[in-house]
């Protein structure tokens, strides 16, 4: 006889089964709220009782001392606002599941505000589902939003983290002893080539000399290609190690154990790596997220012009800032980044300024050229600079 599996089904698509045959059900459903599930694979929850219900999405899990930990510590800031009533799933993959995730939160849960943070959320899910659900707002970290392309109800914030990314760089020339540097990425998009280069200009800014060794990684948590890459930067003789991948803990435990320094990214990693850790570049959500939650309280929207479709700041904007210096960091590395940090709170640091040249020799910028913050270049990038030692084909 066959093996027959027992079907088994979420909580959520149970429930939507159920509003499915009824309109009833869904009215009061929808009225009433949802209480936080208790099956282990369901990882939603609802904080308060507000009147706006924004519905979070991470792809891994709330405390990966990396990228989802940061946006998940800015959605409980939000949550801190009266009216506003916060949902959350995490571990949400970058496929159709993300669709089924994001159909719950408005149907089930009463979401009209979402956040679904990863990058391979954008295209083609939160825009397939933005033209189904034309009065729900879809907030993507990092998408571009195209006017005239991509539908009325869909907005991009990112920050301009390569600025903190350039004062850790600048750390980091002055700590290594070797002028090599490594950094462990997950995949070659234009956010995280940007934090390459300007990690890489920031230290070569001290050191004209320094070099940043690049190992891609492929994905964004792949914990044993991570700890493999950055034992095999320890191994070519580079003592200072950086990352973007979604979670910075192997990378940081592993150059720890190798007694290599480290710089962060995301969130503070510092309690991983006490001996290594230099400072690093994080994300301050909370600011960004307890704003637009207020605005949401108030009935601005994407739709009634009230929020821009395009958000992006950096240092002085608050959604960024640097990770505190570790006890190895010394006083002129210190005294030079907090230089530039003053610099670039009062925009008269450009980071991107000709000649600038890409790792094959092409002229990027010309001399007396320059990319401000601002500049949609820099969001479409897809070079790496001179002395930066990698190749982004793969």
């Amino acid at each position: 006889m066959p093996n027959h599996r027992p079907l088994r089904l979420s909580r959520r698509q149970i429930i939507r089964s159920i509003l499915a045959t009824t309109a009833f059900g869904a009215v009061t459903k929808l009225n009433t709220g949802c209480a936080p599930s208790s099956n282990s694979s369901d990882t939603s929850s609802a904080n308060g009782s507000g009147n706006v219900a924004v519905g979070f999405i991470y792809v891994g899990p709330k405390d990966d001392f990396g990228y989802n930990q940061a946006h998940a510590e800015g959605a409980q800031a939000m949550a801190t606002v009266p009216g506003v009533k916060i949902i959350e799933q995490a571990s949400v993959p970058e496929t159709a599941a993300v669709l089924e995730t994001m159909r719950s939160m408005i149907e089930i849960d009463g979401a009209t505000v979402l956040f679904p943070t990863s990058f391979g959320y954008f295209d083609p899910y939160i825009l397939e589902l933005a033209v189904e659900f034309p009065d729900v707002q879809f907030f993507h970290a990092g998408g571009l939003y195209q006017e005239e392309v991509h539908p009325d109800n869909v907005g991009s914030y990112f920050g301009y983290i390569d600025e903190a990314q350039y004062i850790a760089g600048i750390v980091a020339g002055h700590m290594s002893q070797t002028s090599k540097l490594g950094f462990v990425a997950a995949k070659p998009i234009p956010q995280v080539l940007r934090n390459i280069n300007s990690f890489t200009l920031g230290a070569k800014s001290v050191n004209p000399e320094i070099t940043t060794q690049v190992i891609f990684t492929g994905d964004w948590a792949l914990p044993v290609k991570e700890a493999e890459a950055t034992n095999s930067l320890a191994d070519q003789g580079i003592d200072v190690v950086t990352c973007h991948v979604d979670s910075p803990k192997v990378v940081m435990e592993t150059a720890e154990k190798r007694d290599v320094f480290s710089s962060g990214y995301h969130a503070n990693q510092a309690p991983l790596a006490p001996k290594g850790y230099l400072t690093g570049a994080e994300w301050d959500w909370a600011s960004t997220y307890t704003s637009l939650g207020k605005a949401f309280v108030q009935g601005k929207t994407l739709m009634n012009g009230g929020i821009d479709h395009v958000l992006r700041g950096g240092l002085a904007e608050k959604f960024c800032k640097l990770s505190p210096y570790g006890s190895a960091v010394n006083d002129a590395a210190k005294a030079d980044a907090e230089a530039a940090k003053a610099k670039l709170l009062k925009g008269g640091l450009v980071i991107y300024q000709g000649e600038l040249k890409d790792n094959k020799g092409n002229v990027i910028l010309a001399a007396g050229e320059k990319y401000e913050q601002q500049n949609l270049a820099l969001e479409s990038m897809d070079w790496l600079i001179e002395g930066v030692k990698g190749n982004i084909d793969g």
